[in-house]
């Protein structure tokens, strides 16, 4: 790619997904409703936003050698996301992840990485390079769903690149310490951010302590988004709460990696940290008014137009 992209590191899978009154109690048998089988994974999802955003993007992931690799691959390909880079692997099935959602649109999920983690010490190489060789103005997007190795090796071509960073930390447990000096935008959700920071997010006071806390370990800046949306952002030089705006909430599934891929587009297209905060808040809160991961990602249109409605509110 010639143009300044998004380069996207991380996890590809297949989810699938159902609507459920409640969670099911041991032993039971709960009957659920509008199944979808479709692509997703954080840095497929990411990688997905920021061409509808109309960013060129590249992911670096892994899939299987089964027939779930092209119902993962096929939404990117028309998408028109550069896949050269997603490679299946021998003998491993490809990423899937079942998810719950509950009449609140909040989600439970687990995932079966599989060939997630199936990445070898040659590929450490192949990464460097594609974020080497990329022009000055990408962003890099990674998330931990992948090998530990990958993702650190990632971090430290960019640094030395010059790349800005955006570093989705789930799961969270596998957060090290070495990793925050060289992040510069952390996003996590209020349950990451208790196991980072030990803070439970109840407030946005809440979230101003734990961003400290985490610019203490030598993050850039914090983005800590909120239960009820928004996020607080903080950095050595502002700390603000950005409100979402009020919509009816469908699903949350994918909704943290729209708030990702759009403050990465954001970035790129060279906005502050606050406007490209507020961009991502934006996108999120349109994602979670719709059924499904990437089905329900805004046009950058849908996001102007909430945001200019905002704004004359005020």
């Amino acid at each position: 790619m010639d143009r300044a992209h998004i380069i996207s590191l991380g996890s590809i899978n297949v989810d699938f997904q159902m609507r459920a009154q409640h969670r099911p109690e041991s032993g039971e048998t709960l009957l659920a409703e509008d199944f979808l089988m479709a692509g997703g994974g954080k840095a497929a999802n990411v990688a997905f936003i920021a061409r509808r955003l109309g960013v060129d993007a590249c992911l670096l992931a892994r899939v299987g050698d089964d027939a779930l690799a092209e119902e993962a691959l096929s939404p990117l390909r028309r998408a028109g996301v550069d896949l050269t880079l997603t490679k299946p692997v021998e003998g491993q099935p490809t990423g899937a992840a079942f998810i719950l959602v509950q009449p609140d649109g909040d989600k439970r999920i687990i995932l079966a990485a599989n060939a997630n983690q199936a990445w070898v010490a040659e590929d450490l190489d192949e990464v460097a390079a594609a974020i080497y060789q990329a022009p000055l103005g990408s962003v890099l997007v990674a998330d931990l769903e992948v090998s530990d190795d990958i993702v650190t090796a990632a971090l430290l071509t960019a640094r030395h690149c010059g790349l800005p960073i955006v570093l989705d930390p789930s799961p969270a447990g596998r957060m090290r310490l070495e990793l925050f000096p060289l992040v510069d935008y952390l996003t996590p959700n209020p349950a990451e951010t208790k196991l980072l920071t030990g803070i439970e997010i109840q407030s946005p006071e809440d979230g101003f302590r734990a961003g400290r806390a985490l610019l203490r370990y030598g993050v850039g800046t914090a983005l800590i988004k909120l239960q009820g949306g928004g996020c607080v952002v903080i950095s050595r030089e502002t700390q603000e709460c950005l409100s979402a705006p009020r919509v009816d909430v469908v699903d949350k599934t994918g909704a943290g990696d729209a708030f990702a891929g759009a403050l990465a587009v954001a970035l790129l297209r060279g906005r502050t940290s606050r406007d490209a905060a507020r961009f991502a808040v934006t996108a999120a809160t349109l994602a979670v008014t719709r059924y499904g991961s990437q089905a329900s990602y805004p046009s950058e249109t849908e996001i102007e137009r909430l945001l200019g409605a905002e704004g004359s509110e005020r």
